[in-house]
């Protein structure tokens, strides 16, 4: 038994907002110190009443109507956000409904960030080789820019508004991708570097407003991924029995293309295997690593055979790595 990544399809928030308008009324900003800090141009911004699950409904949809996938054979429906509709119930619920997917189906929700994708494909392949599911609709989506306040430009100018839906299956044909095993892990002390503090059972309200926002500790959170990351890899490579010179392409979770050059400095890495996008959509949490498997297959860049490694990290902190063989021609 093996687990495959058929296909994926992204939806994003139709608002574009530039640097420009971002700075706008911000002392100490401006337009170009964030190109030049982040690497991010513009992001997708979600309306006021647009949420994570609508992002994720309508990537589902593209991805049915596509590959005119029967609704009837999905069998497991994950939902990864950390932007849910509700606190209660899952938005995964409410998604089985929305997709009109069959009632048998095994749907839950993911509340992980930036590993929430590699996360989610180690889920899903497990239930697939554990023959507990066929077909499994991974649904990756955040709206953090809800989270910014909008005067905290250190987290305003990074996030956009965005989701994807894959599609993980046992059949063979037709598919994009073999996926192989993985490695994760978590190192909890990491939790108040990138937190929102209240709003949820812990603190439900505060009289601190600047509480009910995102707040990040960015050099704890920058010297936390390059120190994890190249041991993430290792043992990834370890377990499946590769070395570095085997791996034909790095793809990273899109912190900003500016972060990601930093992991190609400190590791050495040949830049060539390393994609980097997102610069005019922002850091989409979840979403980032799926949205760039997109743009590259849609851009021909890998050929079959060729060995991939993904690898999730931030909030939490958590991460995880994973292997995949390319398969799409």
């Amino acid at each position: 038994m093996k687990a495959y990544l058929h296909s994926i399809a992204t939806e994003l928030a139709a608002r574009v907002q530039s640097n420009d308008e971002l700075v706008a009324g911000v002392e100490g900003w401006t337009a170009d110190r964030i190109r030049t800090k982040t690497g991010i141009a513009e992001r997708r911004i979600a309306a006021p009443d647009e949420t994570a699950g609508d992002l994720c409904f309508r990537a589902a949809e593209k991805l049915i109507a596509a590959g005119n996938i029967d609704r009837s054979t999905i069998d497991a429906l994950i939902v990864c956000t950390q932007s849910p509709d509700y606190f209660l119930p899952s938005t995964a619920c409410v998604l089985q409904d929305r997709l009109q997917l069959p009632q048998t189906v095994a749907a839950f929700d993911v509340t992980l960030g930036c590993s929430g994708y590699t996360y989610g494909l180690w889920l899903a392949r497990s239930l697939i080789l554990s023959e507990s599911a066929k077909n499994v609709l991974l649904l990756a989506g955040d709206t953090y820019s809800k989270y910014c306040h909008p005067k905290d430009l250190s987290v305003a100018s990074l996030f956009g508004d965005g989701a994807t839906a894959s599609l993980i299956t046992d059949q063979a044909a037709n598919v994009w991708a073999e996926i192989g095993p993985s490695v994760l892990g978590t190192d909890g002390r990491g939790a108040p570097n990138l937190i929102v503090k209240a709003g949820a059972s812990r603190q439900p309200t505060s009289e601190i407003p600047s509480d009910r926002y995102l707040h990040m500790k960015g050099a704890e959170i920058a010297s936390f991924a390059v120190s994890t990351v190249k041991g993430v890899i290792e043992r990834l490579l370890d377990k499946v029995g590769l070395k570095a010179t085997d791996v034909d392409g790095y793809l990273f979770h899109q912190a900003n293309p500016v972060f990601v050059q930093r992991l190609v400095s400190a590791y050495k890495l040949p830049p060539e295997k390393v994609p980097v996008g997102l610069a005019s959509i922002g850091n989409t949490c979840s979403a980032t690593i799926p949205m760039l498997l997109e743009e590259c297959a849609q851009a021909g860049r890998f050929k079959p055979g060729q060995k991939l490694v993904l690898v999730g990290f931030g909030v939490g902190y958590s991460w995880a790595g994973t292997l995949l063989e390319w398969k799409k021609s």
